[in-house]
């Protein structure tokens, strides 16, 4: 008996895919999605569509520690070619002002 074949995903569209969605996702105490704000440290889909995030938070006590690693898990599953995803948050390096995207610098003024 042979195995079911699992099909490839493209990684590249994948992963660009994944931070599209990642874009609508607001860090509550500032006006600033999660991945122009810098708190996606890292973005891994292998071949067979198995996301991996490695993400920080603003600060340990930010008062959605407990559900935005579940939140993101469940937005990123739903997009079609991820088989699973699994979130991992971490506090080191600690998340600073400089981890924002330029662009974001320059219109919050803090240029």
């Amino acid at each position: 008996m042979t195995e079911p074949v699992q099909q490839q995903v493209d990684r590249e569209d994948l992963a660009r895919r994944i931070v599209a969605v990642l874009r609508n996702v607001y860090d509550p105490e500032i006006p600033v999605n999660i991945v122009d704000l810098g708190l996606v440290y890292a973005l891994n889909v292998d071949k067979n569509g198995v996301v991996e995030i490695r993400m920080t938070l603003t600060s340990p006590g930010c008062p959605v520690s407990g559900v935005l690693p579940g939140h993101i898990e469940q937005l990123v599953r739903s997009i079609e070619g991820v088989s699973s995803a699994r979130v991992e948050l971490v506090w080191d390096p600690p998340w600073g002002m400089e981890q924002l995207s330029p662009e974001f610098r320059l219109e919050l003024g803090l240029f």
